[in-house]
This record gives C-alpha cells, structure tokens and sequence, in this order.
C-alpha cells in the first residue's frame, strides 16, 4: 500500500489530507485555523481592501495537521506505516506573495517588521493595490497588449505585480528590505525542502503564469523595461524573481531530516512543486477537456483545460491562459467570482437579520427553499468583493434591487444566491462565446456539499446539471495526486496526473438538474441581472434601467 499528503492552505485555515493512493479512500484528515488576526487575516478597520496573513501560521499548520492526519490514519487502519508515504503535495490561496530576505524568510519573522502589516503575506483578497492594477493595466495596453491577452485583457488588483508595486509605494522600507517576493504555493514546499533561497526555489507554473504575466512566447517575466518604467526598483526586482517555472508533476525537492523527525516522517519523501487551490481542486475533481470544475467557498474559482493541439483564442476577462498551469498538455483556463461564501457570511455575520437562530445560515436556506423563483421581486449583483471575471474591476459593489416595506431576510439571502449563479453564468456563457465548450460541470467545496438550495439554484438558472465532486476535500486530494505523481509508478504511484485522477477521483450519486419551469423564470431575471451587470459595470452602456424594478415586479406577480 502507498500513501500521500495533500496539504490545501485556504483562507482561513490549513487542511492536511492523507490518501490511499489505489483508490484516493481518505484515511486521515486535520484543520488548524489560523491563529493571527481575524479569522486567519489581518484587517485594517480604516481599509477595507487589506487582507494580510502571518507566514508563521502557515509553518505551524504544517507540524499541527501532518501529525493529526498520521494520528486519525493510525486509528483507522491498524496497517497503516508512515513509511509507506511516498509523496507530499502543496496547493495554496493565491496570489499571495510574501516578501522575503536573501535566505527566503519572511521579513515578518523579523525585528524591525514584526508589527508591520507590509512584511506579512498579501493575501489573495488584499485589493490596497487597485489603483496600481490599473496602471499596470494602462501601461501594458499601450507597449505589450500580448501580456494581457493571456489573463484576460485586465490586470487584477488581487495579482502579484500589482501588490509588489502598491508595498514599494506605500511602504519603501519594505520593499527594500525585501531581497525578493514568493508566491505562498512556491514558499510551503521550499519550506520543507530547505529550498527557500529565492534562487533555488523552483516556482509554479500555475502562479507565475496566471497572476504574474510569466508565459514562454516573451521570454517568461514581462520584460525589465516594462516593469522599470512603471518604477525602477520594480525593473530591478525582476533579476532577482524567477527565469523558470514547473508544473505539479515536477519535484520541488525531497522532505529534509529536520521536517521528517517533526513530522514523525521519513526523510527524502518527494515533495510536488506547488500550485493554487482552485487548479488542484480542478484536478482532485477529475477535471478533463469540457469537464468545468467549480471550487465554491469564501470565492469561487471556475477551471477549464484546452488541449494545447488545438487552436485556442484568447478569452477577454478570465484569469489566464496558461499552458500546464492544471494538467500538463493542456491549457489552464481560471475564471471566477471575487465573493460567494463571502457575501452570505456578510449577510448573516455583519446584517445579521432576525437574530443569533433567526438569522443562521440553516435558517435562512430553510426558509429562502420555500419561496419561488422572481416570488421575493428582488435581484442583487454579487460583486461585494469586486468583480473577478468577467469585468475584472476589484472597485464595483454590491447591490440589491426591488426591496419593500415587505421584504424578509430569507428573501434577501435567497436573491443573493441567484445573483451568485446569474455570475456563474455570466463566466459559463464567456467561455463558450469564445469556443470552449462546457459538457459538464463538476462542483466542489464546502458550499457545494452543505447547501441543497444553492446547487439546485445554480442548476435552475444555468440550465445545466450540477455534479458534485466525490470528495469533500477536492483541493487536497488534487495536492494528494500531485504527490503521488511526483513520487513516480516505481514506489506505488503514477505517471502522470490523468492516470491517478483515474484511480482517485469519482463524483458523487447525487446530481441536481434544472426544473424547467424554473429556468424560464431565471432566464427572464437573468436578462435584468445583464442589464444592472453592463449598465453598472461597463463604461459602453448607453440602454436605461426604468423597466428593471417594474419587471420585477411583474415577474413576483406572475409567480
């Protein structure tokens, strides 16, 4: 028997999964959630776009969930032998840069920055740097329009280069002190590997080519002169960043004596390259061509692959076109939502209507289940965290139409869910505009196992059905197979990611299909949603709202 750990870094905590590789039955599983700031993330009160983490509580999850996991496994199965754990796989938030000195530690676990939020991790949701996206953006329509054709047209604010750029201009001594900037999926395996000096680190494909501009047709990074006129010091940075990257089937390095005594491993155990949740949670749900993966959590993140043989267009408003940032011999596509997860916690946590019970998520979703389609006249925009695809603008919000001196809370939680699928298929109808086709749509994460309701709404609303990833743990079991890939057939894994997703993956039984009388609703309230969606998120609408709130109610009425 042969075995792997996944270990899946999300927002608010670490998970550890491990994994019978023949079959991907999972034998032991740990949390830790992050000890520092709120929920895991540093916040400022006095700006609501910062999100930081501490990269000492992504070190101490490590030890935490691995010895957990080994634990749970143990009492599991009275066979299990930790020597049998022949690989280790990393996926992460991302991206989520750190700012590191010339031996890779974070500048965070030194004196003089322990207290600045600057040194920390700059979490995927931190969007301080919009104004700099924008620059970014500006800059590479005017000299190299080639960069932003492979992510979508715009550069984010939640992406590498835009975050590195606001620190140097908001905080200098950081950025000086800063000998270089990982990507938080390149920093957990240098970690382990004792790789962490910047120049030894082998970086992601998945991170450097999606959030950083990295593609092989112009020589990897964007060019020095590009960078330098935005600033000099972000010119310069550039020699000391990366000239390659890897995909997940590649090494990162083996597991040193130092990890394997704390972790109660044997030392040389290979450790995969590392690579973002969302793309490993796209492979532990057996993600294939026409097979759409949907990892929905505080965000989503939608994933497909393209087979490289064949000609592809570029997609304005996703998050990259990458060649092997998923399966290797494909192109990864990202799409997305900025909040989903997010904006019910908002609803539940900061509104909290009807109070403590009232006012749950299990009670809101019981009651929101009772009503119809268009029967609460409202309609929401799901941007409260921005907009990741297709409008890629972090600077939109949130917003509800149609409310009355009548409106309930379970009807406001219910709209917000349809706002959240009428984004899902806004992304959906993007893709196959320009010729990706979408056969199959796989879901995975905590809301999509937890919350009937929402799937059910999302299959209404998309006309499609919705499939459910076997395991609850997709993004950790994609970290499983990339180390059971990178531990190679000879030790008891496999060759190649299509060849373990075929012994470890599976959907589960139950499915939710579109009821049609509900679909037709939905189509006619997704036509008002585009209208609020291009009249508030486009600079080209010329067309007028005064049917919007008048429709709606029309439709409540009918219903």
């Amino acid at each position: 028997m042969a075995y792997t750990i996944g270990l899946d870094y999300g927002t608010n905590s670490v998970r550890a999964l491990l994994v019978d590789v023949a079959n991907g039955n999972e034998l032991g599983t740990s949390v830790y959630e992050y000890e520092t700031g709120e929920a895991g993330i540093i916040l400022d009160s006095a700006d609501h776009n910062l999100a930081r983490q501490n990269p000492a509580d992504y070190i101490k999850g490590i030890e935490v969930t691995i010895k957990a996991a080994i634990a749970q496994a143990r009492k599991a199965d009275k066979n299990f032998d930790t020597n049998r754990i022949i690989g280790i796989g990393i996926d992460t938030t991302g991206s989520t840069p750190i700012p590191v000195d010339e031996n890779g530690i974070p500048l965070s676990m030194s004196e003089p920055f322990k207290d600045n939020p600057n040194a920390y991790a700059w979490l995927w949701k931190d969007h301080t740097a919009h104004a700099e996206a924008a620059e970014i953006t500006e800059s590479a329509q005017k000299e190299h329009p080639e960069y932003l054709a492979k992510c979508g047209g715009t550069y984010s604010s939640e992406w590498f280069f835009s975050k590195v750029l606001h620190c140097l201009r908001t905080d200098p001594a950081v950025f000086d002190a800063a000998y270089s900037w990982v990507e938080c999926c390149d920093y957990i395996p240098a970690v382990l590997t004792d790789t962490a000096k910047p120049d030894m680190i082998k970086r992601s494909r998945c991170a450097a080519g999606h959030k950083a501009m990295f593609n092989s047709q112009w020589g990897g990074l964007p060019a020095e002169d590009f960078l330098a006129k935005l600033d000099p010091k972000l010119g310069a940075l550039r020699e000391r960043l990366y000239d390659e990257t890897y995909t997940v089937e590649t090494q990162a390095g083996t597991l040193t004596e130092q990890w394997a005594l704390k972790l109660g491993l044997p030392a040389g155990i290979p450790v995969a390259v590392g690579a973002f949740d969302a793309h490993l949670g796209a492979v532990g749900s057996g993600i294939a061509p026409g097979k759409l993966i949907k990892i929905i959590g505080t965000s989503t993140c939608d994933m497909l692959v393209f087979e490289t043989s064949r000609e592809l267009a570029d997609v304005p408003g996703i998050c990259g076109i990458v060649d092997g940032s998923i399966l290797p011999g494909f192109f990864g596509l990202e799409a997305g939502q900025s909040a989903v997860g997010d904006i019910f916690n908002w609803f539940v946590n900061y509104i909290q209507a009807g109070g403590k019970e009232a006012g749950s998520h299990e009670a809101l979703t019981e009651r929101a289940a009772n009503l119809k389609p268009g029967q609460s006249g409202l309609l929401a925009l799901d941007w409260n965290n921005g907009n990741r695809t297709i409008l890629v603008d972090q600077r939109l919000t949130g917003l509800l139409v149609g409310q009355t001196l009548h409106t309930r809370p379970e009807e406001i939680y219910r709209a917000l869910i349809e706002a959240t699928a009428f984004g899902a298929l806004t992304i959906i109808n993007r893709f196959e505009e320009y010729g990706v086709k979408v056969s199959e749509v796989i879901n995975c994460g905590g809301i999509a196992e937890k919350n009937p309701l929402l799937m059910q709404i999302y299959s209404d609303v998309t006309g499609r059905q919705m499939n459910i990833s076997r395991s609850v743990q997709s993004c950790a079991l994609g970290s499983c197979i990339a180390g059971a890939v990178v531990a190679g057939k000879k030790t008891g894994g496999f060759d190649n990611v299509p060849d373990a997703q075929g012994a470890m993956c599976g959907i589960k039984d139950v499915t939710y299909k579109p009821i049609e009388e509900n679909h037709k609703l939905y189509t006619k309230l997704y036509a008002l949603y585009k209208q609020l969606h291009d009249a508030f998120g486009t600079t080209n609408y010329s067309g007028k709202l005064a049917n919007v709130m008048k429709e709606l109610l029309d439709i409540k009425d009918s219903v």
